[in-house]
């Protein structure tokens, strides 16, 4: 999922075309132009693997092939990367890579959602959401970062996260890359950051990875989070074939199958607010997942909040189809951290968060030392939605 600095990537590849040849681009603002050329191979010869090997008692597909050809990231800045296989035919496909930063001290720090990218991953047949027959009691309990990414390979970093990418490099801020899956291991990179920003769809986290969050957060950095959905199944990540981390484990609402159930409550895969264990997402975002699908308009409350300001807008103004297509929303009941303002609501949506302002914001460091205090109003608009 990653690598730093001139450390070297394998590619593991399957192919039926005679050749191929793989691209690398770097993701970000070259006056425009969303993405750069920084390396490509010598043409490759196609082989076809063997059929992936399926281990039946978690319903976990892994492809366990011989590594096809290098990439050396000697000289590659850090940063988000496609790798684009082409097929002498020219059929492509993509990989996201990124290239993580070593330490974060004064800078924003991108989270890149790599468990999530992996619980959806349908390649052979089985995600953490259906089998091969389609069915959610057939899906996977484990899946595995030793296979490849359905569809066109990139899809969940494409939809989520790119243009996220893209906007923080225009705004030339000071940035820094990493995973969840690295941060989950270590929590250096978080050590003395400006902000952390988790970026779209960013579901599945380790209890490891939401705790070294939360500590960075309490240490003075900003955490941003730029979706719904966040922080909200709890997943370990176990040993691969050959190397740890490369498999990640959510029974889901089969919690109760979960080796750990008993031995160790807090590790069991399900979501965070379910028990054993239960510790709702709130705490650390704000926010409860509420529902899918939604399209909602995403109205101003706050209008005189600094996440507005050269904005233009004001008090009710709406901007149609901005919520969806999942939503959370302040629960008064859910815990929290204080003090809680809410600057925008809409129909059974009570909080989404703004972006360019805030990146710049945060950029400086502990919003709190810049900007004015949270004014705190949940209480009083939940009143007014009842």
């Amino acid at each position: 999922m990653s690598v730093t600095p001139g450390e070297e990537c394998g590619l593991y590849v399957s192919t039926t075309a005679s050749s191929f040849r793989v691209s690398a681009f770097r993701v970000g603002w070259y006056g425009g132009t969303q993405a750069r050329l920084v390396w490509s191979s010598e043409r490759v010869r196609g082989r076809v693997r063997p059929e992936p090997r399926f281990l039946s008692d978690t319903r976990t597909v892994r492809a366990d092939w011989p590594r096809t050809l290098t990439f050396g990231t000697a000289g590659c800045p850090e940063g988000a990367y496609l790798l684009r296989l082409e097929a002498d035919s020219g059929h492509q496909r993509y990989i996201p890579l990124i290239v993580r930063s070593t330490q974060g001290t004064g800078r924003t720090v991108l989270i890149h959602a790599s468990a999530t990218w992996q619980a959806y991953n349908r390649w052979g047949g089985y995600s953490l959401y259906a089998g091969a027959s389609g069915a959610y009691a057939t899906r996977s309990l484990a899946v595995s970062f030793d296979r490849p990414y359905d569809a066109d390979g990139a899809e969940k970093f494409m939809v989520y996260e790119r243009a996220a990418v893209v906007l923080a490099e225009r705004l030339g801020i000071p940035l820094a890359y990493t995973t969840g899956t690295d941060v989950h291991r270590d929590p250096e990179i978080l050590r003395g950051a400006a902000t952390v920003v988790c970026l779209g769809h960013d579901e599945y986290w380790t209890p490891e990875q939401r705790r070294h969050v939360t500590q960075a957060r309490d240490a003075g950095t900003n955490v941003l989070f730029l979706g719904a959905n966040i922080c909200f199944r709890r997943v370990r990540l176990e040993q691969g074939q050959t190397q740890p981390d490369r498999t990640v484990v959510c029974y889901k609402s089969s919690a109760g199958s979960d080796a750990l159930y008993t031995a160790q409550p807090a590790l069991v895969t399900t979501d965070f607010r379910q028990s054993p264990a239960a510790d709702p997402e709130s705490s650390l975002t704000g926010v409860l997942y509420e529902g899918y699908p939604t399209d909602a308009p995403y109205v101003v409350h706050a209008a005189d909040h600094w996440l507005y300001e050269g904005t233009g807008l004001r008090p009710g103004d709406g901007l149609d189809h901005l919520v969806g297509v999942e939503y959370d929303r302040v629960t008064p009941a859910a815990p929290v951290p204080e003090p809680l303002e809410i600057t925008a609501q809409g129909p059974g949506i009570h909080s989404v968060i703004a972006t360019e302002n805030a990146l710049r914001a945060f950029a400086r460091g502990p919003a709190a030392h810049h900007r004015p205090a949270a004014r705190t109003n949940v209480s009083e608009l939940c009143k007014t939605r009842t």
